[in-house]
């Protein structure tokens, strides 16, 4: 059987790659997955009525705490397979917005559930298994050292 019979087609999700400004430069967020705990970004489903990055601002609050406002188009996306609760294997794609971090709480919804950490681009590059989420990790640090400043 091949990656097609298992994947048919990729299950759409949207993320989140929160980063903030620092005196030493922009720092990215990365939170632990709930069954496995590997690093990675807040995302989630489609929800009925939001926009696409309201989705990545209300995942950004839900699964780390953070408040922020979501650029209008996706930076990129990562494809990544996913154990079902049944078993299962399916393949998702998240397209992932970038936000802006302007404040965090303490108390959010999965506070409980999930670490997190604030890391430069390249330390969440490496800290993460999606091959794709390395590499967009790596062009927004990119992007953030030829302009000088956050995207």
């Amino acid at each position: 059987m091949n990656e097609i019979d298992v994947y048919p087609k990729p299950i759409q999700q949207y993320g989140a790659l929160c980063f903030r400004n620092t005196p030493k430069g922009p720092q990215v967020l990365l939170i632990t997955t709930r069954e496995t705990r590997r690093w990675m970004i807040p995302k989630g489903w489609p929800i009925s009525g939001l926009k696409p990055r309201k989705v990545a601002e209300r995942e950004a609050w839900e699964e780390a705490g953070v408040i922020g406002r979501a650029k209008r188009k996706p930076f990129g996306e990562f494809l990544y397979d996913k154990l079902m609760q049944d078993g299962s294997g399916a393949r998702q794609v998240v397209a992932v917005f970038l936000v802006e971090v302007r404040r965090s709480r303490k108390r959010f919804p999965e506070m409980a559930e999930r670490d997190s950490v604030w890391l430069t681009p390249i330390e969440a590059a490496r800290r993460v298994e999606e091959p794709d989420l390395e590499r967009l990790l790596l062009k927004f640090g990119r992007m953030f050292g030829r302009a000088g400043r956050l995207p």
